[in-house]
């Protein structure tokens, strides 16, 4: 420092390792020894501090990494308080800190200018008490002395703000951060080149263009295609062309399916360039014009108005009504009402819909108009963020369950086949065979051992798979995904339109005399389905679990309308739940017909039927909707008080600060009537009187608590809460009429709760996957009481179940690290107000603890997490095309049944794959048995290579096709997920596999020997004997390999027609082989007689007889009955 870089030795130097210094320097710096009331900062930590104020005055790069970082991040770092206290601290360090403090102020005047933003509100008077001294008047003299002040324009130039939110900064600070953009007038023309070459301009990223070359080798290098084409050099060794042709066909099937689906998920990043923002209404120079939103830089000033896309995050200081739809980024689709208050937080990350005073790139005004400042662009904007971790998450896709088994047990296979060869050679050399006849049968072996049908087979499965899932309204877009479905340990659903309807419904109305309508269909728009059922006062009275705060009943004088007759007290009959006659709505209680009257007026929205397509559609906020549905539902809609002469006047609409909406209706006659609804504790407030009996009642702390217990009744369901009241206007002029028109002296009338509720069958299929041994969970922008309500109700949250009984919100998350996420116990199962970045840590945590996650969304900001997730799940319906692109499966119906058929799915197609391989590896495990034992026994050769081409061809592909397309079990839901680590065969799988060949081995072997050395055939006759009884084995063995436990007398023969029809026609080429002149000759085949036929049939009865006692030994074992 004294020699190389003080007094401008050294002004530039390495950005990356200023970052570095910094972030040693502040390791160090935080270091303190003493007690807890004596800490003081260690000698090594006061010589970090002094290196970081020598820094910060002489290298430029230094203080952009300083200017780049957050006042609180600073504070934690500095921690001053240590070395300004009046008794522990030396004067060196009361210098330093001074020191620092002025040279902050003067480089970041309007960052880091106010001290007490430095330093912990409690030890504030400990460096006020140090900057009002002699020693800072010192140090202050000859930092002015040494060190020029910087001046306003360099410093807006070079030390300009970080992008960030500053969600937590009030208006007047931010502005000074700004200081060279003007609240009027914007920014100057002069600055905007020197921004934009500190920030960049306001841009996605383009995605790299996908490598189609490199697409396709990686096709052709997969392991198991390397296989296929191993073999199909072996079949041209052997002269096999046409077997070569067929290996051949396959490999380049296999990798046209797979290059396809590759070339469509390179497709996401160039969706996600759609969602940047043409143009942007801008201020510079005091003239408003439109410019490219590429243009913009942090510090231009934005208007934004009603139907606008938001042109990067921006801070907002001035707004009218504004809300904004932030679906894109949260995936809740309600309108965010924005206002530019400060928020204050403990963590430096909050959900993104609670950052009232921001509005990010992509997202769309839904109403209000506002003027905002440009405070992150292009890469550090969210959706930014999102496009960086999607183009992460596609580098880091992992491979599928079925990927990884299928490549171990090919390197396996291989393996095993290099050596079998080698065998056989080298144990033919010692009976001094022929060497050539040696080596053709060792490859012949090594044919034997490649199931040539594998891939083939596994790609067909799957794809039928595919189409059986498209039935079932769920669309895939990887073919792997197929099974990686059934692999699933884990699914992280999100709620709104998923588990949910996504659409708001009137649930409960309660009225003010204490009873309570329960609407069912609510959120149907259809005013003739649904009924509004009356739950009596009395009824409620009785129940013991209703909570009370009220000590005594605040109705003293119930009228016949609201108080059961005392002759009917015990008379359960007269107070059971009835449906309400809603012909007749003039005999509706009144509170009810007032209720209704305040939610059908104090609305904006309206459902009418389209004239064209006949459907009933929506128009509004989906809050109003609901309860315009209601009100039509009890025959109170607008139409009939319209017909009322019901007129509208005024309109005060809803606002953050007030949560009222108030409407004035004028009538014949000049009655005139005022209708509002809002959060019930902000209505009640401004209510003096409540509608009990004909005439309103004044409001009693009674009445007031028992309002408050039916909130919380209602919240702690999930509902959406607004209360309801109205007055009579009085005619009036002047101040009187205003007394008149406020939002005070008003009659409550009722509560009415509102909820997206769960969809049909939703609540069974997350029961059939937790009998699966899969955890599902939710993972949701809403609120934790909402969201844990809606999870009870569907068996996700349960509170007497400790491994089921946690929620956490999104900003507790950002709190841990991933380590510590993954450690979690219990993990939650209820995740609320989470931001895009929990999303992905929690898939990350769930990964790393083991699990197979499934992950659905619908929004920009569950792409990374889709992406990231063992099996990404997108929306149909509800879902952007990112979301979508970016995913495995698509929903049509956006329902989350559909996942659980397609986990069935999943399964059905693992278990058909699993048993068609055990049927290719049991049927060539035994022509392995068969040579490899005649070789060791010094016996000729029981088949041609052109007769084990031949039974490879006919007995492993249409059985295999058939068993991919074989029934899924009954007991398929009702397994445990597999261990994602085992392989595909198991140790269990193995055994029955090996016995099973030795078997089918054994008995050709003795089928062989029979022929050849009792009944004396010639040697051609024995091996076509030979290869009659072999191959008729293998085809009735995929009967037996349709279920690895249940008998074949069980499964039956034909349930599978695909099966009988695979059999006939491996069969017919057999018998087309054995018989037909020409054909059997070329495939080295002569006439086999009755006697081998009778051989045979002996050998299948022995096979059946075999399987039937080894399954019910397997049965025994796992406990099946």
């Amino acid at each position: 420092m004294d020699y190389r870089i003080r007094n401008g030795g050294q002004p530039h130097l390495d950005k990356n390792l200023m970052k570095r210094l910094s972030e040693g320097l502040f390791l160090n710096m935080i270091q303190t020894d003493g007690h807890l009331l004596r800490k003081k900062p260690t000698e090594a930590a006061d010589m970090a501090f002094f290196l970081f104020a020598d820094f910060l005055e002489e290298v430029e790069e230094f203080r952009i990494i300083i200017s780049e970082m957050d006042v609180s991040d600073l504070r934690h770092q500095l921690k001053l308080h240590y070395r300004c206290q009046p008794s522990s601290s030396s004067t060196i360090q009361k210098r330093g800190a001074l020191t620092v403090v002025f040279r902050l102020a003067r480089f970041f005047p309007h960052q880091f200018g106010d001290w007490r933003e430095l330093i912990k509100e409690s030890e504030q008077n400990d460096l006020e008490r140090l900057l009002n001294s002699s020693v800072a008047a010192e140090v202050k003299a000859i930092e002015e002395k040494t060190n020029p002040p910087v001046s306003e324009d360099d410093a807006a130039l070079l030390l300009l703000p970080p992008q960030a939110l500053y969600f937590d900064r009030p208006v007047d600070k931010f502005l000074r951060m700004f200081s060279s953009t003007h609240t009027d007038d914007g920014l100057q023309e002069g600055f905007i080149s020197a921004l934009r070459e500190r920030y960049g301009t306001n841009q996605l990223p383009k995605p790299p263009r996908p490598n189609p070359f490199k697409m396709l080798w990686q096709q052709l290098t997969d392991f198991m295609v390397l296989i296929l084409i191993a073999a199909a050099i072996v079949e041209a060794a052997e002269r096999e062309f046409n077997s070569m042709i067929v290996l051949l066909v396959v490999v380049v099937l296999n990798t046209v399916i797979g290059f396809s689906q590759e070339w469509k998920a390179s497709k996401t990043l160039n969706a996600l360039m759609n969602l940047s923002v043409p143009q942007a209404r801008v201020i510079r120079d005091g003239n408003q014009r439109l410019i490219n939103s590429e243009e913009l830089v942090p510090g231009d000033l934005i208007v934004l108005e009603e139907g606008d896309a938001v042109p990067a995050d921006i801070r907002l200081i001035e707004v009218s009504q504004l809300a904004v739809v932030e679906g894109v980024l949260t995936g809740e689709s309600l309108p965010v009402q924005k206002n530019i208050e400060a928020i204050k937080a403990k963590t430096r990350k909050i959900p993104l819909g609670d950052c009232k005073g921001n509005a990010f790139m992509a997202t769309t005004v839904a109403r209000g108009r506002a003027k905002g400042i440009v405070v992150r662009t292009g890469l550090k904007t969210e959706i930014g963020k999102i496009s960086v971790a999607i183009q992460s998450g596609s580098k880091h896709k992992v491979k599928t369950p079925i990927q990884k088994k299928l490549a171990r047990l090919g390197i396996y296979l291989v393996a095993l086949a290099i050596f079998l060869c080698a065998l056989v050679v080298v144990i033919g050399v010692i009976w001094k065979r022929d060497a050539k006849e040696m080596v053709n049968i060792g490859l012949s072996l090594a044919v034997s051992v490649i199931p040539e049908g594998l891939v083939a087979v596994t790609t067909v499965t799957m794809a039928i798979g595919v189409r059986r899932m498209a039935i079932n309204k769920c669309i895939v877009r990887t073919l792997p995904a197929v099974e990686s479905l059934g692999s699933v340990t884990v699914i992280c659903s999100d709620k709104t339109g998923t588990l949910t309807e996504g659409k708001m419904g009137t649930a409960e109305l309660w009225t003010s005399d204490n009873s309570l309508y329960r609407f069912t269909e609510s959120t149907s728009m259809d005013a003739n389905e649904g009924q509004i059922i009356r739950e009596h006062e009395e009824l409620r009275r009785r129940m013991i679990h209703n909570r009370s705060t009220v000590l005594k009943s605040p109705f003293k004088n119930d009228s016949p309308a609201t108080a059961a007759p005392e002759s009917n007290i015990n008379d359960y009959a007269a107070i059971k739940s009835k449906p309400i006659d809603r012909d007749q709505p003039e005999s509706y209680t009144r509170q009810l017909y007032y209720a209704l009257m305040v939610a059908s007026l104090c609305n904006n929205s309206d459902v009418r039927r389209n004239q064209e397509t006949g459907q009933l559609e929506a128009v509004g906020d989906p809050t109003e909707i609901a309860l315009t549905v209601a009100a039509q539902k009890a025959k109170l809609d607008r139409k009939y008080w319209g017909n009322l002469g019901f007129n509208k006047t005024f309109e005060r609409a809803f606002d953050s600060e007030r949560k009222l909406m108030s409407c004035v209706f004028e009538q014949q006659l000049r009655k005139r009537i005022m209708v509002c609804k809002g959060a019930p504790e902000e209505l009640l407030r401004k209510c003096s009187h409540y509608l009990v009996n004909q005439d309103p009642s004044e409001m009693t702390e009674d009445f007031a608590s028992l309002v408050y217990d039916e909130n919380v009744r209602m919240a702690s369901q999930g509902l959406r809460v607004l209360g309801l009241a109205y007055k009579n206007i009085c005619v009036a002029t002047g101040d009187e009429q205003d007394a008149c028109m406020a939002e005070s002296e008003l009659v409550f009338v009722g509560l009415v709760g509102l909820i997206d509720p769960p969809k049909k069958g939703v609540k069974e299929a997350i029961e059939t996957c937790q009998q699966a041994g899969i955890h599902v969970m939710m993972i949701t922008g809403d609120h934790v009481e909402t969201a844990t309500a809606i999870a009870t109700q569907l068996s996700i949250f349960k509170g007497d179940n400790p491994r089921m009984s946690r929620a956490i919100l999104g900003r507790e998350l950002d709190l841990l690290s991933e380590d510590a996420i993954k450690e979690l116990n219990p993990f939650p199962s209820v995740f609320a107000r989470v931001s895009p970045d929990n999303k992905l840590s929690i898939v990350r945590a769930l990964q790393q603890r083991g699990e197979l996650v499934a992950m659905t969304g619908d929004g920009v900001n569950d792409a990374p997490a889709i992406k990231r997730a063992d099996v990404g799940v997108a929306m149909g319906q509800a879902g952007t095309e990112i979301t979508k692109q970016a995913a495995d499966i698509v929903l049509a119906d956006d329902n989350f049944t559909s996942i659980v058929k397609a986990v069935e799915e999943g399964r059905h197609v693992f278990d058909n794959i699993l048993k068609f391989i055990v049927y290719l590896l049991s049927c060539n495990g035994a022509e392995i048995f068969l040579m490899l034992i005649c070789t060791i026994a010094n016996i000729e050769a029981p088949l041609t290579v052109m007769m084990i081409l031949w039974a490879n061809i006919i007995a492993d592909i249409p059985p295999a096709m058939a068993l991919g397309v074989e029934p899924n079990e009954k007991d398929l839901m009702k397994r445990k997920p597999r261990n994602p680590k085992v392989g595909v065969i198991t140790k269990s799988t193995w055994l029955v596999i090996f016995t099973n060949s030795a078997l089918i081995a054994s008995l050709a072997i003795a089928a062989y020997v029979i022929s050849l050395y009792v009944l004396k055939f010639d040697l051609g006759t024995a091996r076509s004997m030979t290869f009659t009884t072999l191959t008729t084995l293998q085809l009735i063995h995929s009967f037996n390999a349709r279920s690895v436990h249940q008998s074949i007398f069980k499964t039956g023969i034909t349930s599978n027609r695909w099966m009988i029809g695979g059999f006939l026609l491996a069969f017919s080429l057999m018998i087309l082989g054995i018989y037909a002149p020409g054909i059997s000759s070329w495939l080295e085949l002569t006439f086999v007689g009755w006697k081998s036929w009778v051989m045979t049939i002996v050998s299948v009865v022995i096979l059946i007889s075999f399987v039937e006692v080894e399954k019910l030994i397997i049965r025994r074992m796992m406990g099946k009955r």
